[in-house]
């Protein structure tokens, strides 16, 4: 059996950044060297890009995420041979933080996959040769500011038809095939019904595992078809200075079983980043309650109803902070003020369906982003 072994978020930042350039590995990734070390290929998402000190940050919403060296350096420390680049913060710092990150991972002799100076070599399938069989990974994004193209460096970006004819590329040669996907809504511990569909889709283009982080907490998974999608592993080693809780501190590694007669795997939860900057085992009994949770939320993802009733609600819990977009206040008194309905709305019902119609219309959508896309470059 060749045992695979699959980590999400990693970057670090804040206390575990500190305790990396002083190069501190064992204090923060100590209790999990063994597991990851002991599989005969493990991978982490690499969520952050490698500079060196001149190299600019780009023009985006949210933050701009970076590492220095040590950050390559640690991931080759605690024995992951492989991290995926498709994630919304590749590009964070540009080209050069692309060609950075590339030189700092070869420099380790670190498998990468879903990144690159085009989107011809971001969207490349990484083959690897394990205890005598092929193994092919695909790694993709959901589009965000980091997206590769014909002439800039970035991420592979979701794009399910593309996906389809890498899985059925990838199946001629390969005796297993793994797709790996960084999206989801950010806090939120179950999929969208499209993520679902999506995944499952993957699975029937010949797909054997799929899996999923990127919500900064960990979610369920599904066995479809005899196949398992898991649908978020939770920050592996991400530390804040922003309290998030649980949500934030707690995931899992996902270790997986090749072998002939199908798929298996196990659940390897821990806590990670909390009380210290650290990722921990969590202990027998912490793990029994973990795994409950685990089987919580497959049971809601298992029902379709469920499933769509729960997003739903998430998402009209969320209006709150997307229907500011819509009109012209963008101070942080401005945009209060506007949520407790003290000032008034300026966007009239005639802009709001046009806008309604360019965004969900697959022919308009385009236009609306070329056109914001030059709003920002001008």
């Amino acid at each position: 059996m060749d045992k695979v072994l699959i980590a999400g978020d990693f970057c670090p930042q804040a206390r575990v950044a500190k305790l990396f350039g002083a190069e501190k590995y064992q204090a923060v990734l100590g209790d999990v060297k063994e597991i990851v070390s002991g599989a005969d290929y493990s991978i982490v998402n690499f969520e952050c890009p490698v500079t060196y000190g001149g190299e600019e940050p780009i023009e985006k919403c949210g933050m701009n995420l970076q590492c220095a060296e040590e950050g390559a350096k640690a991931v080759k420390w605690v024995g992951f041979d492989c991290v995926t680049l498709a994630n919304n913060h590749f590009y964070d710092y540009g080209e050069k933080g692309v060609d950075s990150t590339l030189k700092a991972l070869s420099k380790y002799g670190i498998d990468s996959v879903g990144g690159g100076k085009n989107l011809r070599e971001a969207s490349e399938i990484l083959y690897k040769e394990i205890a005598g069989e092929k193994l092919a990974i695909i790694n993709c994004c959901e589009h965000e500011f980091s997206i590769a193209t014909e002439t800039t460096a970035g991420s592979n970006p979701l794009n399910p038809i593309q996906q389809f004819y890498k899985i059925k590329e990838a199946r001629e040669t390969a005796d297993y095939v793994l797709v790996i996907v960084h999206g989801g809504n950010e806090y939120y511990q179950l999929p969208s019904p499209r993520m679902k569909e999506t995944y499952r889709f993957f699975i029937d283009a010949g797909a054997d595992v799929v899996v999923n982080h990127h919500q900064h907490c960990f979610s369920g998974y599904e066995v479809y078809n005899g196949k398992p999608i898991f649908y978020g592993l939770g920050n592996f080693c991400f530390d804040e200075d922003n309290n998030y809780g649980k949500i934030w501190n707690e995931g899992f590694v996902v270790e997986l079983g090749l072998q002939t007669q199908g798929v298996t795997f196990n659940l390897i939860p821990y806590l990670q980043c909390a009380d210290s900057p650290s990722v921990k085992l969590l202990n027998q009994h912490e793990s029994e309650l973990f795994k409950k949770k685990i089987r919580e939320l497959n049971a809601i993802i298992a029902d379709e109803a469920e499933l769509q009733k729960c997003y739903y609600a998430f998402v009209e819990q969320s209006l709150s902070s997307v229907d500011f977009l819509f009109e012209p206040y963008t101070g942080r008194i401005a945009k209060g003020l506007y949520r407790r309905h003290l000032l008034p709305s300026i966007t009239n019902k005639k802009k709001i369906l046009s806008l309604l119609n360019y965004i969900r219309c697959e022919s308009h959508l385009p236009k609306i982003m070329q056109s914001l896309s030059r709003k920002i470059s001008s």
